[in-house]
């Protein structure tokens, strides 16, 4: 193939039914390596100006807008891709109710098995070393308050990028599973850097949150999850609020 076939052939995956998922494709890994290296909370922490840090701690300050550019980054982005240049609704993506009976049911039986898993990953040390992400999240009952809701918004974000714009977003050109795996492929590369056991149990995560948004056709149940995982760890990681001074 000469070179002007190959540029005829990449254009060509901009036009027509290949537009979506090569957009989806080029778009996901430059959002996801902009977060990873440009809103790293230990970055953040010594980026921002001295009229941005919150509560005077620089610590906490950089972990919460990691958290703020997370949900813009890898949520909001993506959202207004689907909405302005796909012409799609958010629903289509799984931000919706869904199945109400198959999503509750998630919820309730699955949820206490997340807090309890958030229980024993706080007992281990290579965990204990990274988390909780905001340090100032144990010094008063107000900030973890908002660490939570900090967590929240980031959580939204990461679940409708990997759950929502790439595997929803990718299934009709890739199919069901091929699409899964993809979203489970680029999540799972997120954790590089993080302890071996979070980073094996993000793909089995990934696979179960994957096959929720596809059985109940909403993100709901994986996000829940998901945000009860990472809060509990973080909550029996700085103690009970009986333990704040």
């Amino acid at each position: 193939m000469n070179g002007h076939a190959a540029w005829d052939g990449l254009a060509s995956a901009f036009r027509g039914e290949q537009f979506k998922p090569t957009l989806i494709l080029a778009v996901s890994p430059v959002l996801m390596i902009a977060w990873k290296y440009y809103a790293d909370p230990k970055y953040l922490a010594e980026a921002i100006p001295a009229a941005c840090v919150l509560w005077s701690d620089r610590a906490a300050s950089g972990a919460v807008y990691s958290f703020l550019a997370g949900f813009c980054g890898l949520g909001l982005v993506p959202a207004v891709l689907v909405r302005l240049v796909f012409g799609e609704s958010l629903a289509n993506y799984g931000v919706q109710i869904g199945n109400r009976v198959r999503t509750a049911r998630a919820i309730l039986v699955l949820c206490p098995a997340f807090v309890l898993a958030g229980y024993v990953a706080s007992t281990d040390p290579a965990i204990r070393a990274c988390y909780p992400l905001n340090p100032g999240a144990g010094k008063s009952p107000e900030m973890f308050a908002a660490h939570a809701a900090a967590y929240l918004m980031f959580y939204l974000g990461w679940e409708f990028h990997f759950r929502g714009f790439l595997q929803l977003g990718l299934r009709e050109r890739l199919g069901e599973t091929n699409a899964l795996l993809v979203q489970v492929l680029a999540s799972g590369l997120l954790h590089i850097g993080r302890p071996a056991s979070e980073a094996f149990l993000s793909l089995l995560a990934g696979v179960l949150w994957g096959v929720l948004a596809i059985r109940t056709r909403s993100l709901l149940a994986g996000l829940t999850q998901h945000y009860l995982l990472g809060i509990s760890l973080d909550w029996f990681l700085v103690g009970s609020f009986s333990h704040y001074g």
